[in-house]
């Protein structure tokens, strides 16, 4: 019996042989450590950059070098305050100045009120606190005069730490949204940080904040979609905190408005299903009702919070140049005798009027042959902005927007049939990213000066998932985009850090 038993095991077919299975990638050991020090790295590339241009020899504009480096009632003495001086004028080039002077003596002219008051309030708060502790850091005399240096290193010590912290919270966004995929939140985190913004994201300037705050507006809005199923006072809390984290984000930068999308196409969601809910129930109202409503009202309060961002500081400006009423917002006892033109306007806005006036920015102004250039340098980071958004748009076809959907079709990890509102909530939210950057895209190439592209895309997250995706896949695509990214930002600290385009 045991040799015909034997026998017919030697003489049955083979079974096929299973392809091999792709081994699953293993998290990366210790991601925040990498992350830290692949940002500790590449700041110090970027700073040698800037210590080197110090010792070149004057900037093309020596603006900074001379606000800066006057010693004149400077707490800091002899060669340090020198040194501290040409360095930190190096990063306190172009439009950072703007931001320097407003931390120390708030607005005095009407071009100062196009740079976001974000950045001077925290520097201001930050320096308010040293001296509260004993520590008096300011040179700052009662008419505004004194040496800005401590302002310029403390707008300084901002920024990086804003963008070490906004690569932290992209990191764990895409962990959020990826349903655990290590691999490409990592990957995600460390092209924040060789963002094509470059110096402009360690220099006194509002990018890195406004990055911050809208990664962590998003990442308040996914939370709100993974409690969707669990706590619907969670879910609406959430929101209405994003929208709090997004207005912020609009104080630092105003293209950060664009993060109110989701808000909206939200809005117009529900409205029919708020109609339907209020035809169907008559005069009881239904738990749908109920909760339709209070949806809507979380998503109004979030979209209106993203709004006051932009709206009360020129309602503040409104009161300042054109004294209107609004004398609870009032910063000067003295309005102007003769308001100015733009507080006549069926909408005015200060932000507007300096834009258009002092630098000539509007719809198809920029379109003048000597500013091909300028078109030309932008054209890759415009390309990737709405290459990856209109994908994700559009079609599912490419590797990451088929990536993207599969995540919302398993939000919810621990039950077998993830709940659809939350799978529809979170493509909402991603889409509405997709919507976003390609919106600014377009706003780019039609109204702003458009070279301004490629820090200003630092903020937003759906073109790094994209390019992640690519990445991981083995695309040459991605590959050279890598490239133009890192050789882009190292020539940009160059240019910037000698006041030379473009900025």
């Amino acid at each position: 019996m045991s040799s015909n038993l034997f026998s017919q095991e030697r003489v049955a077919p083979p079974r096929p042989v299973e392809p091999p299975q792709p081994a699953q990638a293993r998290p990366p050991p210790r991601p925040y450590r990498t992350i830290i020090a692949a940002f500790a790295a590449w700041k110090f590339f970027l700073l040698a950059i800037a210590a080197g241009s110090s010792y070149v020899g004057d900037a093309y504009d020596t603006s900074a070098d001379l606000l800066l480096n006057n010693n004149h009632n400077n707490t800091v003495d002899g060669s340090t305050s020198n040194y501290l001086g040409k360095f930190a004028s190096r990063l306190t080039s172009w439009d950072a100045i703007y931001y320097v002077t407003a931390a120390r003596r708030s607005y005095h002219f009407e071009q100062e009120w196009a740079f976001g008051s974000g950045l001077p309030t925290v520097i201001r708060t930050i320096l308010n606190l040293l001296n509260n502790f004993g520590l008096d850091l300011t040179t700052t005399s009662d008419d505004g005069s004194g040496n800005p240096l401590p302002e310029a290193l403390t707008g300084i010590l901002v920024a990086h730490t804003a963008h070490l912290l906004s690569a932290l919270v992209l990191y764990r966004l895409t962990l959020l949204i990826f349903r655990g995929n290590s691999k490409l939140a990592l990957v995600t985190a460390l092209l924040h940080i060789i963002s094509p913004a470059g110096v402009f994201l360690s220099a006194p300037y509002a990018e890195s904040g406004c990055a911050l705050l809208s990664f962590t507006g998003y990442l308040l809005y996914a939370q709100s979609c993974l409690a969707e199923s669990k706590s619907t006072l969670k879910r609406d809390g959430y929101v209405m905190l994003a929208g709090i984290s997004f207005g912020l984000a609009t104080v630092f930068r105003s293209n950060a408005l664009l993060n109110g999308i989701p808000f909206a196409w939200e809005v117009l969601q529900h409205l029919p299903r708020l109609f339907t809910a209020i035809t169907t129930t008559m005069n009881t109202p239904s738990d749908s009702a109920v909760s339709t409503i209070r949806r809507l009202f979380a998503l109004g309060f979030g979209g209106a919070a993203v709004a006051a961002g932009s709206i009360v500081p020129q309602a503040v400006a409104y009161q300042r140049f054109c004294g209107g009423g609004f004398p609870f917002l009032s910063t000067s006892s003295d309005a102007a005798a003769e308001p100015r033109l733009w507080c006549q306007g069926y909408m005015p806005s200060i932000y507007t009027f300096v834009q258009q006036h002092y630098w000539d920015t509007g719809f198809l102004r920029y379109w003048k042959l000597p500013n091909l250039p300028l078109f030309l340098l932008a054209g890759p980071m415009l390309a990737i902005l709405v290459k990856s958004g209109v994908e994700q748009l559009l079609s599912s076809s490419s590797t990451t927007g088929r990536r993207l959907h599969v995540v919302a079709a398993t939000v919810d990890k621990g039950n077998d049939k993830p709940p659809a509102e939350s799978a529809r909530r979170l493509l909402t939210l991603v889409r509405s990213a997709a919507a976003a950057q390609v919106l600014l895209a377009v706003l780019a190439v039609s109204t702003y000066h458009v070279q301004i592209i490629t820090r200003i895309s630092s903020g937003y997250p759906l073109w790094y998932w994209w390019l992640a995706g690519s990445l991981i896949d083995g695309e040459k695509l991605g590959g050279r985009i890598v490239v133009f990214m890192v050789l882009y930002a190292s020539i940009q600290g160059v240019l910037f850090t000698s006041f030379l385009p473009p900025a």
